[in-house]
């Protein structure tokens, strides 16, 4: 047990807090990461393809139809990395990705066919597994079935992540030249006992190589990622990692908070014993924070962090940001479109996914329809609320009349069943109230899920059998 006079600290930039161990117990608890609202696990199996054609036919006849974003899941990967969360097939044969591709091409088809042509596409993502499994030439056949059947902005955020064990420098110049101006590079620790207890050996000096390779492309944004909360991490070997991170420069760097569900992902049991939990995971993010803020970066919230210049920080000072299934974005007002296995959709007021697995998938798309497996259409209470949280995770602070002016509503009579758990963060300092507005602390930006929670009315219902999320931090 800790001390009873023990105190946290936690300090950013010019800031810094400190509060009780009782206090990071409370709030260190599980909750969703709200990349949607409703989240997914509310999303309901009676919603498929027919009802994913009438989304994007209502969406067409918007008086001012919305720009689109469009995602593409690339899930092959030739070695599994043991703490991977994502929906990933694993083959040294590079051979099954053929008729994957063949399967992305017909649905680009049947999205292109059924979506206004006038309808620019502003962002452009691949995500996956790893992108660069396909060979340069695998790579600028699909990018080139995309750009025949949509009509890309001339200023689109095309972005790719990149794994720096099997990326090479062909592959960096042929994203180049296709048009690609983003990169994101996964790193999660360069610690050698950390890669190897984790089955991802990737040396410092290679990825320091890709990522000046990539700067001398003329990439106009790279963004790395980092995993803290990894078996065997330490403060001291994870401080020795963001050194060599702030080393390379990026633009952006994402600190994601290992997400621990065995009951999900089997392979993560086999390093259970050696993951720091609690106060220990705390400490990490502590230090990571420290760290990034006194090397310049700003804290967006959650797990991003970005240059003061950056687009990020920019969205955010003006308000502009927003939330979707990659995290952090300032494409608020696009339909999310996505493409190949598990990827997820948002249109308007729908949420939609494609089946998780590689053989339903394919038997959909050959089959002549949409892979929707699932998806929600929102209520006037999801969209409200969604609102809320939104703004709460991304401006930091919500002004409720505007709430008010936009949905008709008194803000205090409609969230009175959630005053007490709002005053309860306030007396806890995550957050300030002032005549019309809720400003989230920084205590409360280390522990935004929980600000969000409090206005999620699936968790307050609490019907049914609850998944279980990660943990805040």
């Amino acid at each position: 047990m800790s001390p009873k006079n023990e105190v946290l600290e936690i300090r950013c930039g010019d800031e810094s807090i400190r509060f009780s161990p009782q206090l990071l117990d409370k709030y260190n608890v599980a909750g969703p990461r709200y990349t949607s609202y409703p989240t997914a696990p509310e999303w309901r199996k009676d919603f498929g393809p027919a009802e994913m054609r009438a989304a994007l036919e209502q969406s067409n006849r918007e008086a001012r139809p919305r720009p689109l974003s469009l995602y593409m899941h690339l899930p092959f990967c030739e070695h599994l990395c043991l703490y991977c969360g994502c929906n990933t097939v694993i083959s040294r044969d590079h051979a099954v990705a053929i008729p994957y591709l063949a399967d992305l091409e017909r649905e680009i088809e049947r999205f292109a066919e059924r979506l206004d042509p006038a309808r620019a596409v502003e962002q452009f993502h691949w995500g996956g597994g790893t992108p660069t499994y396909l060979s340069p030439q695998q790579m600028e056949d699909l990018f080139g079935a995309a750009r025949r059947r949509f009509r890309f902005a001339p200023n689109a955020e095309i972005g790719v992540e990149v794994d720096p064990r099997v990326t090479t420098a062909e592959h960096v110049s042929r994203l180049r030249r296709l048009g690609f101006n983003r990169l994101s590079l996964g790193v999660q620790d360069f610690d050698p006992l950390v890669q190897q207890t984790v089955h991802r050996i990737q040396p410092f000096e290679a990825t320091s190589e890709l990522f000046r390779q990539s700067r001398a492309e003329g990439f106009e944004s790279i963004n790395v990622d980092l995993i803290y909360g990894l078996p065997h991490q330490t403060v001291d070997s994870f401080t020795r990692t963001l050194g060599r991170v702030i080393e390379m420069n990026p633009d952006r760097i994402a600190m994601y908070s290992y997400a621990h569900v065995p009951w999900l992902k089997k392979q993560q049991a086999a390093f259970a014993r050696f993951i720091p939990e609690g106060r220990a995971k705390f400490e990490l993010f502590a230090a990571g924070l420290r760290q990034l803020t006194a090397a310049g970066y700003r804290f967006i919230g959650f797990d991003h962090f970005a240059r003061p210049t950056d687009e990020l920080c920019v969205a955010q000072e003006e308000r502009t940001l927003a939330r979707n299934f990659q995290g952090y974005t300032t494409h608020s007002g696009c339909d999310l479109l996505g493409l190949g296995v598990s990827a997820i959709s948002g249109i308007g007021r729908v949420y939609a996914q494609n089946f998780r697995d590689l053989p339903s998938y394919a038997r959909r798309i050959g089959g002549g329809d949409l892979a929707t497996m699932r998806g929600i259409r929102l209520t006037e209470d999801d969209v409200l609320r969604r609102e809320v949280i939104v703004r709460v995770l991304c401006h930091g602070r919500l002004r409720t009349q505007e709430i008010e002016s936009e949905f008709g509503i008194d803000f205090e009579d409609y969230f009175a069943a959630e005053r007490s758990r709002i005053e309860d963060l306030e007396r806890d300092g995550l957050i300030e109230l002032r005549a019309g507005e809720i400003s989230v602390t920084l205590l409360g930006r280390i522990f935004l899920r929980v600000v969000g929670m409090v206005f999620d009315a699936y968790l307050q219902r609490g019907e049914g059998d609850r998944p279980v999320f990660s943990k805040t931090v």
